[in-house]
C-alpha cells in the first residue's frame, strides 16, 4: 500500500479495476478503496441506472450507424442480461474522458464487462493514465455465494450504499450512513435473474482475464468468500 500511496502523492493518476461475479463484493470493496485513496468510484451499474433515469424509453443512441433503444437496453438490464456492448462502452468511455479531464483517479467496478468493451476501453485507459498505473483485481466467489449474497442484497434509496447481510444488519430498515430507506433492487436480485446474470458473467465477462493477461497486464486474484475485512486486507496487499 505504501508504494501505491507514494504514486498518489506524486500526482500520478491511478486506475483500479475490480472484476468479479455478481455478489463477489466489488461494490463494497469499491466504496472502501475509493474512500481510502480518494478515487472516483465509477460503477457501470450506476452509470446505466442514471442513463435510464435521464432518457425516455423511446429515445435511442446511434453508434456506427446502429440505433440502440434506451427502453430495450433497460429491459435487458432489468432481466439480468448485459446491455449491448456498444451502448455500455459508449457511456463508459465518455465518463472516463470526462473524469480524466477533471484530473481524477478512478476505481472501476464491473467494467469492462465484455471483450468488445475491453478492446476499446483498455487502450483508452493506457493512453490517458499509463499502463503502469493500472491495477486489475479479480474477486473470486462460487455460484452458491453469488446467489445467496444477491438474493439478500439491499441498498439505500438515497446514495445506493450496499448493506451487508449479516446478523447485525439483517433487521435494519434504514441506511446507517445516510438514514434513507433500505430497498432491494427490484427484478435485478430475484433468484432467476441472478442465475441469468451469473451465466452472462461466465460467458461474457470471465474471458476478460485471458484478454488482460495476453496484453501483459497482471490480474491479481483474491478469495472473495472471506469476510469483508479479510478481502480488503488482501486487496491492500496487492496494492503494496
Amino acid at each position: 500500500m505504501a508504494a501505491f500511496l507514494e504514486t498518489m502523492d506524486k500526482q500520478n493518476k491511478q486506475i483500479i479495476i475490480l472484476l468479479g461475479a455478481p455478489g463477489s463484493g466489488k461494490g463494497t470493496q469499491g466504496i472502501l478503496l475509493s474512500e481510502k485513496f480518494n478515487l472516483y468510484y465509477l460503477e457501470t451499474s450506476g452509470i446505466l441506472e442514471k442513463s435510464f433515469q435521464h432518457h425516455k424509453e423511446d429515445e435511442f443512441m446511434e453508434i456506427d450507424g446502429e440505433k440502440y433503444s434506451f427502453g430495450q437496453e433497460k429491459k435487458n438490464w432489468e432481466t439480468g442480461l448485459l446491455v449491448s456492448p456498444p451502448f455500455a462502452t459508449r457511456l463508459i468511455m465518455e465518463k472516463i474522458k470526462e473524469l480524466h479531464n477533471e484530473g481524477k483517479s478512478l476505481l472501476m467496478s464491473g467494467s469492462p464487462r465484455t471483450l468488445y468493451e475491453a478492446e476499446l476501453v483498455f487502450p483508452l485507459l493506457k493512453e490517458l493514465y499509463g499502463k503502469e498505473n493500472i491495477k486489475i483485481i479479480l474477486i473470486e466467489v462460487g455460484v452458491e455465494h453469488t446467489i445467496f449474497r444477491n438474493s439478500h442484497r439491499r441498498i439505500c434509496e438515497l446514495m445506493r450504499h450496499p448493506i451487508l447481510y449479516i446478523d447485525e444488519t439483517k433487521e435494519l430498515e434504514h441506511c446507517p450512513l445516510d438514514g434513507s430507506k433500505l430497498i432491494r433492487r427490484e427484478g435485478l436480485d430475484e433468484p432467476e435473474t441472478i442465475k441469468i446474470r451469473i451465466k452472462e458473467y461466465q460467458e461474457r465477462t470471465f474471458p476478460l482475464i485471458g484478454f488482460f493477461e495476453k496484453q501483459g497486464q497482471k490480474v491479481e486474484k483474491i478469495n472473495g468468500e472471506q469476510s469483508v475485512a479479510e478481502v480488503h486486507s488482501d486487496v491492500l496487499k496487492v496494492l503494496e
